[in-house]
């Protein structure tokens, strides 16, 4: 892992973007890593864009403003790519992961993006895992998958752990969520 990693996600207001990032920084750092996690949206509203946002690192964070260069982008919903430059300041050697059933070859073509690309059908997951559309955790899950300095059984104890405190009276949403990360990583191509 370089010194200071940082994510972008880009979702729509109930979609789950700024939940994914505070639980994706609290797994990092119950692993050890310092980390930031922070939304940016206007005003809230179910449907509308917002971006949410981490930073990791082995060292302690000092840096206290938006991510305007990512490592990593995820896209939560990829009709978002029509109207939100998801790419903007995203480093060439960069990653971009996008919940779509095309395949990486077309994302980048119609982005004219060159760096490395991502896909997987988070919304699918999720259903079949959680019950309901909800693409954040299966997100977290291919997250996990391409950054590779995360341990992804290390990763699941510690999301089970974060998703008991807030669901401990419905395991079944813990157990789906948990699925749907592991999932996700399999199936992120």
């Amino acid at each position: 892992m370089k010194d200071l990693f940082e994510i972008r996600w880009h979702g729509r207001g109930g979609q789950g973007a700024k939940t994914a990032a505070l639980l994706f920084g609290e797994i990092a750092a119950a692993s050890g890593k310092y980390i930031q996690a922070f939304p940016e949206y206007g005003p809230e509203r179910m449907g509308a864009p917002i971006q949410s946002f981490n930073r990791i690192s082995s060292e302690p964070i000092t840096l206290h403003c938006g991510v305007e260069n990512p490592d990593v982008v995820l896209v939560l919903d990829s009709s978002l790519m029509d109207t939100v430059d998801v790419i903007k300041g995203l480093f060439e050697k960069g990653s971009l992961i996008v919940n779509t059933t095309d395949e990486p070859a077309v994302i980048k073509k119609n982005l004219g993006f060159k760096g490395n690309v991502f896909t997987l059908d988070a919304s699918k997951i999720s259903l079949e895992t959680i019950g309901r559309e909800m693409p954040n955790t299966p997100m977290m899950g291919a997250l996990v998958r391409v950054i590779k300095f995360l341990d992804l059984k290390e990763v699941l104890e510690k999301a089970r752990i974060k998703l008991q405190e807030k669901f401990r009276h419905k395991p079944e949403v813990i157990e789906g969520n948990v699925k749907a990360i592991e999932r996700a990583y399999r199936e992120t191509e």
